[in-house]
């Protein structure tokens, strides 16, 4: 198998000197993986999750609120199968995502830079950082609103603050990849818990929920729009170069055998991740709908108004609940954009610059918005939409990375998996064109 190293002349990448914990993860996953191990399943399964919690941040974060909440607050419970049909299609994705760094040593965007032309590296670069900023301005976004409904600070100085707690939540990368997956782990356990909550405050119609979960239906353009922008909102391209990066150096191993251990147990990993995502988005549509288009409220298409509206029918600790788990998908979020933006650069061109200088890069524009006053939610409502057009360009690349045997050995795609991702891409690409024909038709 090719280059399991590094490239000459790579930096190396935000690459600590592993730490005790690390250290004795990994021991134990080859340990796993040889077979020699005698502890039970679930133990068995432990080392190696991690990777797609991180990944799945990307798919609570509160751009999801804004479209969550928008469909299910305009349409009722009609685009849950949406919700359902893009996790799916992000658990197809992000395997793929990770069966690349585990089988090359490689992320997404380093195979862009030794595969393709210099100016098609160039042009995938400046249209990756673009999606970047648009993830980090949500991400603030929601966050800085998030701080603003809890405590009454002003949104430019709550997105300062943002940015600070990013500081923080990234400096734990010093203490090697388990302290950090520990916190994100946290962030997204904590925003479950939150719309667990919810959603038995709201008592939803679940004869209702089950109907639209696996029946596809549309109510004319206005949720065709909708569904794209929970597409674009759910599947994102940063999480899909992340999380090659995440598996390139986590655990590896040469041998086909093991090789093929592994990636069954990333498998798990990214089911259990994205399955935990998926209930959370369902269970931010299904609140919306019990609660706001029940009562006729089919405009609540803001943060603000949600959190507002939720007080007076559900109750004070609803709110409270809504702008908690806002605030830690904000600030959880955010980190994870970074982190993918550090990746999308160094991979891409080969150079790095210093952290801190390439957080505050991300940031001054979501800065800048936040302080002219723009319409948050409508900012996050469009920031989803630039993010789907990114998309074909990371998920192009990586079924023909991962399709193409000389790279992948014994992980290459099977004809099932291609035909199957090659689907999701259609899929993608036909509702994005449609997203464009109407934003600039004036559908």
């Amino acid at each position: 198998m090719p280059a399991t190293t590094p490239q000459q002349g790579t930096p190396p990448h935000h690459h600590h000197d592993p730490s005790r914990a690390d250290s004795k993860l990994v021991a134990e996953a080859n340990e796993i993986l040889q077979g020699t191990s005698k502890k039970g399943f679930i133990a068995r399964i432990l080392p190696f999750m991690g990777p797609a919690f991180i990944a799945s941040v990307a798919y609570v974060d509160p751009g999801n609120f804004a479209t969550n909440i928008s469909g299910g607050a305009q349409f009722g419970y009609l685009l849950l199968w949406v919700i359902i049909g893009s996790n799916l299609m992000a658990m197809l994705i992000q395997t793929l995502a990770a069966k690349l760094g585990i089988a090359t040593g490689h992320n997404l965007a380093e195979h862009c830079r030794l595969k393709y032309r210099h100016r098609t590296t160039v042009a995938l670069w400046i249209l990756m950082e673009l999606v970047a900023m648009a993830t980090d301005l949500a991400e603030f976004l929601g966050a800085a609103v998030g701080f603003n409904l809890l405590f009454g600070i002003p949104l430019w100085l709550a997105a300062i603050l943002t940015g600070i707690a990013t500081f923080i939540i990234l400096a734990l990368e010093r203490y090697g990849f388990r302290s950090l997956e520990a916190v994100i782990t946290g962030f997204v356990s904590a925003i479950a818990i939150s719309y667990i909550i919810e959603i038995f405050l709201g008592k939803p119609d679940w004869t209702q929920v089950a109907h639209h979960a696996f029946l596809p239906e549309f109510n004319g353009s206005a949720s065709i729009l909708l569904a794209a922008g929970i597409l674009g909102a759910t599947v994102m391209p940063h999480a899909i170069y992340l999380h090659s990066s995440l598996t390139q150096h986590r655990v590896v191993v040469k041998e086909p055998a093991l090789l093929k251990k592994l990636f069954r147990y990333e498998i798990v990993d990214v089911v259990v991740a994205m399955g935990v995502a998926s209930l959370v988005n369902g269970a931010m549509l299904i609140m919306s709908a019990a609660t706001f288009h029940a009562q006729g409220l089919t405009q609540v298409g803001t943060l603000e108004e949600a959190y507002k509206t939720l007080e007076p029918l559900l109750g004070k600790a609803a709110s409270w609940v809504f702008a908690i788990s806002l605030l830690f998908s904000g600030l959880s979020s955010a980190s994870v954009g970074t982190m993918a933006g550090q990746i999308i650069m160094q991979g891409f061109m080969n150079f790095e610059i210093p952290v801190w200088l390439r957080r505050i890069i991300t940031m001054i524009p979501s800065i800048v918005i936040i302080a002219l006053g723009v319409d948050p939610t409508k900012a996050l409502v469009i920031s989803q939409v630039l993010l789907s057009f990114g998309l074909p360009f990371a998920i192009i690349p990586l079924i023909s990375f991962t399709s193409n045997k000389k790279l992948m050995g014994v992980l290459v795609n099977k004809r099932s998996t291609k035909a199957l991702a090659m689907l999701a891409a259609g899929i993608i690409l036909v509702l994005n064109v449609y997203l464009l024909y109407m934003t600039f038709a004036g559908g």
